[in-house]
């Protein structure tokens, strides 16, 4: 099992009872898990677990087929060999067998007796018989004769199962050469995955590519958050899993991957990563699992690739340097630098703390604008107010007028 140790010093310490574990001190415990970061899906894409305590063994056996093609290549080798070679001896054996009971041994220098299988004198020509027979190979020498049905039975039972071995092993042999996760070993990822400003907005950003000129049909991207995390209540939940949006809702991870693309993930609140900042990102035990999937052009079959990135393989404030260029009627794509980043500026706060100064920055010029609307509300009634006065003024001054005249 990979281990990621992030000192170069490996300390070796002894193993201790779990009750022992379970009584030192927290910060012990705490300088333990920060030397070393246990990896659930490692570099190259194969899962970094293993099964223990498996009782129901016999369901390997029930799916045969399947265990086979799952058993490496020494192994599988060794088995379409014994197969081959235990059917051979096996129906060998039997035609000797026959042979030996009807007398053929007795008469082999006797041309008026008709053996079962004509030139079958021993166990080896038995056994060579058996090979031509199954092979359906036909050198003519030894040849079964119409007055022995147990060899005329015996030739339909070895036809029938030796075609069935045939397609089996073949089949199997077929199956294993053409896996599509071959397919996967020409998708690669970047080697790191980087934060940096993407319009505006904090994003967490790794690169896909494809080497090969056949593409990936349905291609399609998908990240999981794996990390260990207590509810409410109390309970533990180990390597828990969590979806990071990388394009879902809008489209964006289903690739077409023709050349190297970034993957962007915004964060935003429904982000895991919405709290982390830059200085709190390698206190963090967690990892990052990308899952490139989709059908191969050439054979139709589904192929994954898979990759993941703990906390010492994030880069905070780097952009991934550009790998297309334009030449003369085609675009040409420079491997070389497919894993290179270069710094940029970037806020070192997280996302949540960058939108809560955003909205800080918001609020004067909200109050400005509520403060204006008041005093123009202010002005207007006083403006009012100095009308009615005034006509309350001119009322005054024609009644007066009218008082005079009347006089």
């Amino acid at each position: 099992m990979d281990q990621d140790v992030e000192s170069p010093v490996a300390i070796h310490q002894p193993k201790l009872p779990k009750q022992a574990r379970d009584d030192l001190p927290r910060h012990i415990c705490r300088d333990r898990t920060k030397r070393k970061i246990q990896r659930y899906v490692r570099k190259d894409g194969k899962c970094n677990v293993h099964h223990g305590n498996v009782r129901e063994t016999y369901r390997y056996l029930t799916d045969i087929f399947t265990t086979l093609v799952d058993l490496k290549w020494r192994f599988n080798l060794l088995i379409f060999v014994m197969v081959y070679t235990v059917t051979w001896l096996f129906f060998g054996m039997i035609w000797w067998l026959i042979a030996y009971i009807r007398g053929d041994m007795d008469h082999i220098e006797d041309p008026s007796w008709t053996p079962c299988v004509t030139n079958l004198n021993g166990f080896v020509s038995a056994f060579l018989f058996s090979i031509e027979t199954e092979t359906t190979i036909g050198y003519g020498y030894r040849v079964i004769t119409d007055k022995c049905p147990e060899g005329i039975i015996l030739l339909l039972v070895q036809s029938v199962l030796g075609s069935i071995v045939n397609a089996f092993m073949v089949g199997c042999m077929f199956v294993k050469i053409s896996q599509p996760k071959k397919r996967a070993e020409t998708l690669v990822f970047s080697t790191h995955a980087v934060i940096s400003m993407r319009d505006g907005k904090l994003c967490l950003m790794f690169r896909v590519g494809d080497l090969r000129n056949s593409h990936i049909v349905e291609a399609s991207i998908r990240a999981k958050l794996i990390k260990s995390k207590q509810t409410s209540e109390g309970e533990f939940i180990p390597l828990n899993q969590t979806d990071i949006n990388v394009g879902y809702y809008t489209g964006d991870d289903r690739l077409f991957l023709v050349s190297p693309l970034i993957i962007s993930h915004e964060i935003n609140q429904q982000s895991p990563f919405w709290e982390i900042s830059k200085a709190q990102l390698p206190k963090e035990e967690l990892e990052i699992v990308v899952i490139l999937e989709g059908m191969v052009e050439a054979t139709g079959m589904t192929c994954q690739a898979r990759s993941s990135y703990i906390t010492s393989e994030i880069l905070w404030g780097y952009r991934f340097t550009p790998v297309l260029t334009l030449e003369d009627g085609f675009y040409e794509v420079d491997y070389n630098s497919f894993h290179e980043t270069y710094e940029t500026s970037t806020p070192s706060l997280s996302a949540k703390e960058l939108a809560e100064l955003a909205s800080r920055a918001e609020l004067p010029l909200s109050w400005s604008v509520s403060s204006k609307l008041n005093q123009h509300a202010e002005l207007e009634t006083e403006e009012e107010e100095k009308n009615l006065e005034e006509q309350t003024e001119r009322n005054g001054d024609v009644a007066n007028l009218e008082n005079e005249s009347k006089v």
